[in-house]
């Protein structure tokens, strides 16, 4: 898989996806990143990336001209183009999944008050939200989404059975049962016993019941 992430700050971007897991997902080659700096398809002198918005309104729009000519420089055939957006529909790990499936993604990042509308009109497939809160820009939720979708990669989890086990995956309905590990017994509190039986079908029958008490708790609406 090919990601671009097309920004006025690359560097944020390159800080989460070239350490731990992401970088050794590159080392090995189930993914290539490329951080690209917006200004750079700029063509005044200035290499301005914004401006006032029609109508009039508080602080800057992003321009068209340097998003047309990233993903007119970036696009190849089977390119997926998304933006990153509180405006977007949820990001969900189903669609981590159905992106997952994608060779190319290019993702765009706003900034400042938002982008010129034309350029999601005519260059954006997908526009997504990582949550309903607003960040500076759009480039730390670009560098989840990557996260997130690259990890899927086959090959790219030391198990595969991580990305199957793990919360909202599967039927989605339900987060992951707590995990323990040595020592047994930490500050009065000790492991749960059934998870040192060596039962593997009262350990899973556990983990089942766990995970729907911790669903209950913390995550009710999945269960609605």
């Amino acid at each position: 898989m090919k990601i671009d992430i097309v920004t006025i700050f690359p560097d944020i971007a390159r800080g989460p996806l070239e350490a731990s897991m992401m970088a050794r997902a590159t080392e090995s080659g189930k993914v290539e990143f490329g951080f690209h700096d917006l200004r750079d398809f700029t063509t005044d002198k200035h290499r301005q990336v914004d401006d006032e918005p029609y109508g009039g309104g508080p602080g800057m729009v992003m321009k068209a001209e340097p998003f047309f000519a990233a993903v007119e420089a970036l696009r190849e055939e089977s390119t997926r183009v998304i933006f990153l957006t509180p405006q977007g529909r949820p990001f969900v790990q189903e669609k981590a999944r159905e992106l997952s499936q994608e060779t190319h993604l290019i993702f765009l990042c706003g900034h400042y008050e938002g982008i010129d509308h034309r350029i999601v009109e005519e260059l954006v497939d997908e526009e997504i939200s990582i949550g309903d809160y607003v960040l500076t820009n759009g480039t730390l939720a670009a560098a989840v989404v990557a996260d997130a979708v690259v990890r899927l990669l086959p090959g790219v989890l030391g198990d595969e059975r991580s990305a199957e086990e793990e919360s909202f995956s599967g039927d989605g309905k339900r987060i992951e049962a707590p995990h323990y590990t040595r020592p047994a017994e930490f500050r009065g509190r000790k492991v749960p016993a059934v998870l040192l039986s060596g039962n593997h079908a009262a350990i899973e029958k556990w983990r089942e019941e766990a995970a729907l008490e911790r669903t209950r708790e913390m995550r009710p609406d999945l269960l609605e």
